[in-house]
């Protein structure tokens, strides 16, 4: 190289000249899912709710590093409403391999399906990333060449960009000892003095040094890229099926919350602590397995509710008298056809001495409280077809009786007997929110012990008894479901009777695998205007009944 003395324009002109120098690099992100203030908030807090998400984080990059950022990106990818995913181009390289990840994520059939139960709910793209968590630990396990040549592409773009900056140094420095003063040029006419030759050299090799680091930053990228597609095909097929399973988590936790009667207004006032107590409690223990069934239950009463027509005839067993106008005789209605005939019409109607049909069916729907008295004593506990136990259909049909009697308007008391001396009363006015702590309190509780019948008609009684003081309200309906016998004083039932007949209520009997404690001249018949027996207890519909008439 001609090493002789350049001027100022000369020596910087040479960076623009070298080949290999590497050019300006641009911003290079560590996110791969485009987000904006809100959005990393929400990330933020739902992080600092979460234990879980926490301690995986924790995990991951005690092995792979980076970890933090790939769960923020899945998370994002489950959230947000119209997720994006940055061009590999404008990532850091030490992140192409988180950039595959959720590209494979998002790429999946099964990725729609997971974001319709996500999107715009922080809890559920939470739980979505814990449902992927053992996914992700194979992915990174099997990229792990691929991000050990992400990192040292990343050290060599970080080595490139030094030099780079080093070649911009020493082209300054060489300018500045340009001078032009006693014999270097500071009498010449231009005033451009000439460069120091050791700074020359030192020009030189800060671009040689900078051409090296280029090279190997550029090699060192095609084997990060080599890596990567490598990973890539074992990559999407392992996405695929854990996008399958997160959707599958959340949906089957959507449809336990739908199944307790918690709607999405209910959930979205829980903080993320209080949803996943509760989803802990709901998947756990006796309550899971009563799920299928409380859910079949509830869909049941509420087709029998849609097919339900108030204060609708039954059988047909004659012709009456009276103004009910929906069930007046065709040759009745004929006479408003005849203008000479209304007045005559209009006269009897006052009289109440239309001819109607005459029916023998279902009472018209109650007013006052549903009560269902529900059986706990220790045989409760007995299983019967399909391993499904006597307490758990009674539960389950108190609960969509719950269900009936809010859809009415009407108050709902749960009453757990057993023994004379074990009662518990659940109260759920129809003004107030159920709340699901108190449902599933409900639900949980057993009592254990004997069975009398007294003890739960007595409070049922009473308080039917105080709504008529307090709201002049009558006609309530009260439930028995037990699978036991006992029986009753005489000075009891008449009070009991005196009492159906000034309140008005209603009294349903339900023998659960005791058909005997149905039979005809038992003590339950005696006290109820209604009984049936239930022996298959995976049968819902054995009760379809109630749901017709309460």
């Amino acid at each position: 190289m001609d090493r002789t003395p350049s001027t100022r324009g000369e020596s910087a002109s040479r960076a623009e000249k070298w080949p290999d120098l590497p050019a300006a690099v641009s911003e290079r992100h560590t996110a791969a899912v485009v987000a904006d203030r809100f959005d990393q908030i929400t990330w933020r807090d739902t992080y600092e709710q979460s234990a879980g998400l926490r301690e995986l984080a924790e995990e991951l990059n005690e092995r792979y590093g980076c970890a933090t950022d790939l769960l923020t990106d899945v998370f994002l990818a489950a959230y947000k409403v119209g997720p994006r995913v940055r061009e590999r181009a404008a990532m850091d390289p030490s992140r192409l391999v988180n950039h595959q990840v959720i590209t494979a994520l998002m790429e999946s059939p099964e990725f729609a399906e997971l974001r319709r139960e996500t999107a715009g709910d922080p809890y559920a793209a939470a739980m979505a990333v814990l449902a992927q968590a053992a996914a992700l630990r194979g992915m990174l396990d099997r990229s792990r060449q691929a991000q050990e040549q992400a990192e040292q592409a990343k050290a060599s773009q970080q080595d490139a960009e030094d030099a780079a900056t080093a070649v911009s140094e020493a082209l300054q420095q060489a300018a500045d000892e340009a001078g032009s003063s006693d014999g270097d040029g500071a009498d010449r006419p231009d005033g451009v003095g000439t460069v120091p030759a050791p700074a020359v050299d030192a020009v030189q090799q800060a671009m040689e040094a900078a051409q090296a680091a280029a090279s190997a930053a550029r090699r060192a990228a095609q084997d990060a890229a080599q890596a990567l597609a490598a990973a890539a095909p074992g990559m999407r097929a392992a996405a695929r099926k854990a996008v399958a399973k997160a959707a599958e988590a959340v949906r089957e936790e959507a449809g336990l919350m739908r199944t307790w009667g918690v709607g999405p207004g209910e959930l979205e006032r829980m903080s993320f602590d209080q949803r996943a107590r509760l989803a802990e409690r709901l998947r756990t223990g006796r309550l899971a397995q009563w799920a299928e069934l409380i859910g079949r239950f509830r869909q049941m009463a509420g087709g029998e509710r849609a097919r339900k027509v108030e204060n609708a005839p039954g059988e047909l067993v004659g012709v009456t008298l009276g103004n009910d106008l929906s069930r007046v005789i065709p040759s009745e209605l004929a006479n408003l056809g005849l203008p000479e005939l209304r007045a005559v019409f209009a006269v009897r109607y006052a009289a109440g001495e239309l001819m109607l049909y005459d029916s023998q069916g279902e009472q018209t729907t109650g007013q006052g409280a549903v009560i269902a008295c529900v059986d706990t004593s220790h045989s409760m506990y007995e299983a019967g077809p399909g391993g499904v136990t006597r307490e758990a259909w009674a539960k389950a049909c108190a609960l969509a009786l719950l269900d009936q009697a809010r859809h009415a308007g009407r108050d709902f008391v749960g009453i757990l007997f057993s023994a004379a001396d074990k009662i518990q009363v659940f109260r759920f006015p129809a003004g107030r929110p159920a709340g699901i702590d108190r449902i599933l309190d409900f639900a949980e509780t057993f009592l254990g012990g004997g069975t009398s019948y007294q003890a739960p008609l007595t409070a049922a009684g009473a308080l039917l008894e105080e709504e008529f003081n307090d709201a002049a309200r009558t006609r309530g309906d009260i439930v028995m479901i037990t699978d036991d016998e006992c029986g009753v004083t005489e000075e009891w039932m008449r009070g009991w009777n005196d009492a159906k007949h000034r309140l008005g209520f209603r009294v349903f009997g339900v023998a659960i695998g005791a058909p005997r404690t149905a039979e005809a001249g038992s003590v339950l018949e005696a006290l109820c205007d209604n009984v049936r027996s239930i022996e298959d207890l995976t049968d819902v519909h054995a009760a379809a009944d109630l749901f017709r008439v309460i």
